[in-house]
């Protein structure tokens, strides 16, 4: 049974966290450790896509967990999906790992718990009842937690965790309410829920919108992610932005699409409208980023509101009965949740190949890094335009799905739909442009230029083994994006047990035009091969037209001759203009400049100050408020115990007093 094979994975992973935990400190430990998760990993991917072609359901019951009721377990086309997901983010991760690893000053605060890490992520996708999936839930929280502060000397960090901690522990309370409400005369299996559906689907979708969300990254529950992903190890960066997320995502599909039942089309404006907001403001924040992983952080969050906007479609689409057009939808958010792990994956091991190589992840400290890490450079570029989605790669194919799916809002019946659907993929839009602006920013201040520091002159190429890592990661890149077809109809199966509808079986070649939701309208080896010849066109033509003759001269300098590594364009430079269009929206920007007196010579001072508005007007006042409500509070440890037993006098008299003028 393939169940037991998925189940089995998880149970070596975590039985190698304990044996990592005693070897941890050895010289071969990383290698070994790491090794054999990568092996474990690839043998869930090949029981995933092995489910996933035979399109059949399975389920499971164990003797464990609560008495008598057991721990339920099912794979079906949708959890096969994400085991996808899992398992190969997993994979590459650890094998990224085994040469990261090397530079790691304490492993043994990070090896034992990746195997486990990636374990509790395959239970929360097979888990099918509340308490299973919310205790594999705890445990990935847990976890990653404990891999977000394994540098605990630096305060940062800590902090980073903390925040974590405290946003996981509320998405997990809100988790248990949204089980709770939708628990059928007490049973919390998935399948009493299925057949009972949500009796208060607006409060359900609440509560799954705060639960999953806060762990996906959607605004504003995002607070967490630019903390905890640059305090992270790379490749568990890598791990937690490109595969956890996606579990979160998996949790949101599991309650509103499979345990809901069908639900009214006004349900749908929440998401779409989320999701939308998600993605300009996470582009937003990413753009002003001077910190390379803080950066990818924030493009984890406009990636999640791509994803969300796909699947409120998905939604609306289906409660009004457009099955094809429901099955677009949901395809190009699972294929865009595929193809996310793949470049966001890629860029955060290029950004933990690049801390390694220069002690820093600061983008003005760096440059001209393509010298010296050339290999590092393409991969980081393959994502850079995967992310951007830029043809043919595969983020363009997949956010070209989502469009599609938009277009098709016309025939919903709805007024509020078919104006609500076009602004959001106009907003989506203007978030991919932006995407591109800002990546054209990390990879040319990184890449480009001159080396700003002595940390960047003296950076050297990565190691083989996360080389061979980011190689696998950008042919993932390439091949999703010029033969999308295929992964598209891997996906077949768990769009039509979303939707009751599949998309056709896709051909590499189809027309480019969008016609209807049951053509496929993108053919990446056309324009793969249309890119190839104009490149070859361009290089003929210039080979042939060139001036044979070399002319030499000095570069233009601007009337300023000094050489001055200081002069170059920086990361401000190019978030400035950005920044003063979207200054009072977003940020609440604030630009001085201090002008030096007259005749003196020394230089004048700019300064940009941005205000992130979600943390200022709703989490900073929480946690005033909770360490004011802790200091008045704090007294009460110290009673005496007649003082303990007077208050809980006085507490019980009220409580039944209450309970009486309630009767």
């Amino acid at each position: 049974m393939l169940i037991l094979a998925a189940l089995l994975g998880p149970a070596v992973l975590f039985g190698l966290a304990l044996l990592a935990a005693t070897v941890s400190r050895r010289r071969w430990a990383n290698a070994a450790v790491y090794g054999a998760c990568a092996l474990v990993a690839v043998a869930g991917l090949a029981v995933a896509v092995t489910a996933l072609l035979n399109g059949s359901t399975e389920t499971l019951t164990l003797p464990l967990g609560i008495p008598w009721i057991g721990m339920h377990f099912r794979l079906d086309a949708l959890a096969a999906v994400f085991l996808v997901v899992v398992n190969l983010g997993g994979a590459v991760a650890s094998l990224f790992a085994i040469g990261y690893g090397r530079h790691e000053t304490s492993p043994e605060r990070v090896v034992p718990f990746v195997p486990a890490f990636i374990a509790a992520m395959n239970l929360v996708v097979v888990s099918d009842d509340a308490f299973t999936f919310l205790f594999a839930w705890e445990c990935m929280s847990v976890l990653s937690w404990a891999l977000v502060v394994s540098h605990d000397r630096d305060p940062q960090n800590l902090r980073a965790g903390l925040i974590y901690v405290a946003m996981a522990g509320f998405g997990t309370f809100a988790l248990m309410i949204c089980f709770a409400v939708m628990a059928a005369g007490g049973d919390f299996t998935f399948a009493a829920m299925r057949a009972h559906g949500a009796g208060l689907p607006g409060l359900v979708l609440a509560l799954a919108l705060l639960g999953a969300g806060s762990k996906a990254g959607i605004f504003p529950l995002h607070a967490w992610l630019p903390l905890a992903h640059p305090a992270a190890p790379g490749h568990v960066s890598a791990l937690m932005s490109g595969v956890m997320t996606k579990v979160a995502v998996y949790g949101f599909i599991r309650i509103t699409f499979d345990l809901m039942g069908p639900v009214d089309w006004t349900l749908s404006l929440a998401v779409i409208a989320i999701g939308a907001v998600t993605a300009l403001l996470g582009v937003l924040y990413a753009l002003m980023q001077h910190d390379l992983k803080r950066l990818l952080a924030y493009h984890t969050v406009e990636n999640i509101g791509i994803i969300f906007v796909a699947l409120g479609m998905a939604l609306a689409f289906r409660a009004a009965h457009l099955p094809a057009a429901a099955a677009l939808a949901a395809t190009a958010a699972l294929f865009h949740v595929f193809n996310h792990s793949l470049f966001k994956s890629l860029l955060f091991f290029g950004a933990g190949a690049i801390q390694n190589a220069t002690g820093t992840r600061d983008i003005d400290r760096l440059g001209g890094l393509i010298r010296t890490m050339p290999q590092t450079a393409l991969a980081f570029l393959i994502g850079a335009t995967a992310i951007s989605a830029l043809p043919p790669l595969n983020g363009f194919a997949s956010e070209w799905m989502v469009f599609q799916a938009a277009f098709l809002s016309g025939s919903l019946p709805q007024w509020g739909l078919r104006l609500l659907i076009p602004t959001a993929a106009a907003i989506l839009a203007l978030s991919a442009a932006l995407a591109a602006a800002c990546f054209v920013k990390a990879f040319g201040v990184t890449f480009l230029g001159r080396a700003r520091s002595a940390a960047a002159t003296a950076a050297r190429e990565t190691d083989r083994v996360s080389r061979l890592a980011m190689a696998a990661l950008a042919g993932g890149c390439i091949v999703a994006g010029v033969v999308p077809g295929f992964f598209t109809n891997l996906l077949g199966p768990a769009s039509q047990m979303l939707t009751t509808a599949r998309m056709p079986i896709a051909n590499a070649v189809s027309p480019l035009v969008p016609v209807a939701a049951n053509h496929n309208t993108y053919s990446g080896l056309i324009i793969a091969l249309g890119l190839i010849g104009a490149t070859l066109l361009v290089a003929a033509l210039v080979h042939l037209l060139a001036n044979r003759a070399t002319r030499r001269s000095d570069t233009w300098d601007c009337g300023h001759p000094e050489i001055n590594l200081l002069a170059q364009y920086s990361a401000g430079s190019f978030a400035q203009p950005i920044r003063r269009v979207y200054a009072s929206i977003a940020f609440g920007a604030r630009e001085t400049v201090e002008m030096p007196a007259p005749c003196d010579l020394a230089p004048a001072k700019f300064t940009a100050t941005l205000h992130d508005s979600a943390w200022e007007l709703l989490y900073a006042p929480v946690g005033k408020t909770i360490g004011f409500l802790a200091d008045r509070l704090n007294p009460f440890q110290y009673l005496t115990i007649r003082a303990y037993l007077g208050i809980v006098f006085v507490a019980l008299v009220l409580l039944l007093t209450g309970l009486a003028i309630w009767s």
